[in-house]
């Protein structure tokens, strides 16, 4: 599992790739800001013909700290597939 951040000026996404065979629950990655964050692409969606496990709706951020980030949230990966995250305004 890869997890990373994608920048531009004061804007980003959250990239999170499972290239793993299992859906992981519940998996927690750190991220810079509180608040809502919403699910903008998941190449598992039944869009592109996969089993559309996702994260509907919103992810609420918060404590604890992790992976050196002031805050996190816990999200399920679907097998062998990315998500990109968005923070709300």
């Amino acid at each position: 599992i890869i997890s990373y951040q994608r920048k531009s000026n004061d804007d980003y996404v959250i990239v999170v790739l499972n290239f793993t065979p299992m859906v992981r629950h519940d998996y927690r990655i750190g991220v810079p800001e509180p608040g809502a964050y919403e699910e903008v692409l998941n190449s598992d969606s039944d869009y592109y013909h996969g089993s559309n496990v996702g994260n509907l709706g919103e992810i609420w951020a918060g404590q604890p700290e992790w992976m050196q980030q002031p805050y996190s949230i816990n999200v399920t990966l679907p097998p062998l597939a990315g998500i990109v995250l968005k923070r709300k305004s």
